[in-house]
């Protein structure tokens, strides 16, 4: 019960407050005495209650006569994730655990309608429904990928991912590291990593023996790229505070740059649990108007025979192609280079990443040289 009354008060600091989920989870379980095993557990409850919100509410609504109040509909569907996502737990115990984490005024709404969701069977109305997606993400991803890989992305993206340390002890996704090995930095070589916070993709370029400059227009990010220089050593990278529309360098200077664009994310959204109910439908065109922006700034800075490449964490073609295909239509001098090998799909002139569940994220890149 401690636990559940825990992943209650994190859902409710999303859901009502606008925490971000990972956040307000680490703080929560940072302040709890709970055990190791209790510790992942309110994790995958707040993670799988997230991820599943329109499913679960579709299993719950059917048995309710009128909405829920907030209280009892966090629990609601808490209770609905352990008994039909949660396998290894007996269905009277996720009632009763459930019903016992709540006020006593809704115990009652609590024991009946979980009881029912239990016995009923799973029907889901759309398959929008079913993965636990808004209508225009569904819709947007099968658009843009067909519908076989865009349903085996959205199912991907339902797993908890699996977390992956590197050899330093930083902990990072296999996308994100793969994005750092298309970079190709060599001992020597000055790199720009133009939108480099948290930090993990700068501090693997440091590792290469480059000399890597890393930056990030300032605030809580600044603050974690700041952090993880540290981390790395002195020496390793140096942080600067820009715009990466408006670097403070000289044009020509490096001999590689990465821009690993801010985007739309849907491309990881098994890790960020909350962040499909938080984009709008207008962010893919919106970012790629930004990420354009950006990416004719990185060419700036590139010397003659330089190298950039392009990356973001999404799936969307307006985002990849379309980016491209503005880079392409500019009189920049840049001419595409081939893309990386399997895991990695062509995609255009670049390379696609589909995420796979619990193993690595969804990503796109593309690479360039400056004739």
């Amino acid at each position: 019960m401690p636990a559940r009354r825990l992943a209650l008060d994190v859902l409710t600091r999303v859901e009502d407050d606008g925490a971000y989920a990972n956040l307000a989870l680490r703080h929560a379980l940072d302040a709890s005495s709970l055990s190791v095993a209790d510790r992942r557990l309110v994790t995958d409850l707040v993670a799988g209650t997230l991820r599943r919100r329109r499913s679960l509410d579709a299993l719950v609504d059917v048995h309710l006569e009128r909405p829920p109040p907030p209280t009892a509909r966090r629990a609601l569907r808490l209770g609905a994730y352990q008994l039909i996502y949660r396998d290894d737990l007996p269905a009277y115990a996720v009632v009763s655990t459930t019903v016992e984490a709540v006020p006593q005024r809704f115990r009652g709404l609590l024991n009946a309608v979980l009881r029912r969701v239990a016995d009923a069977p799973v029907h889901f109305a759309s398959p929008a429904e079913e993965l636990s997606y808004p209508d225009w993400i569904h819709d947007r991803l099968v658009e843009d990928l067909g519908p076989v890989r865009a349903t085996a992305a959205m199912e991907a993206m339902n797993v908890p991912p699996r977390v992956h340390t590197r050899a330093d002890g930083y902990v990072q996704d296999l996308a994100s590291q793969w994005v750092v090995e298309v970079v190709g930095a060599s001992p020597g070589d000055l790199v720009v990593d133009l939108c480099a916070a948290p930090g993990g993709k700068a501090t693997a370029l440091a590792a290469t023996g480059a000399t890597v400059i890393a930056g990030e227009p300032g605030g809580s990010r600044l603050g974690l790229l700041r952090s993880a220089a540290l981390d790395a050593g002195p020496g390793a990278m140096r942080v600067i505070s820009a715009d990466a529309r408006y670097p403070p360098m000289r044009s020509g200077v490096a001999d590689r740059v990465l821009l690993d664009a801010p985007c739309s994310g849907l491309g990881v959204l098994a890790r960020r649990a909350d962040a499909r109910w938080r984009i709008d439908a207008e962010a893919p065109e919106r970012l790629a108007g930004q990420q354009v922006e950006l990416l004719r700034a990185a060419v700036r800075l590139l010397r003659p025979g330089g190298e950039l490449t392009y990356s973001v964490c999404t799936l969307t073609r307006a985002e990849t192609f379309g980016v491209d295909d503005a880079i392409a239509a500019d009189d920049c001098h840049l001419e595409p280079l081939p893309p990386p090998g399997p895991p990695w799909i062509p995609w255009g002139r670049g390379a696609l990443l589909l995420p796979i569940g619990g193993e690595y994220d969804g990503m796109a890149v593309f690479r360039y040289r400056r004739g």
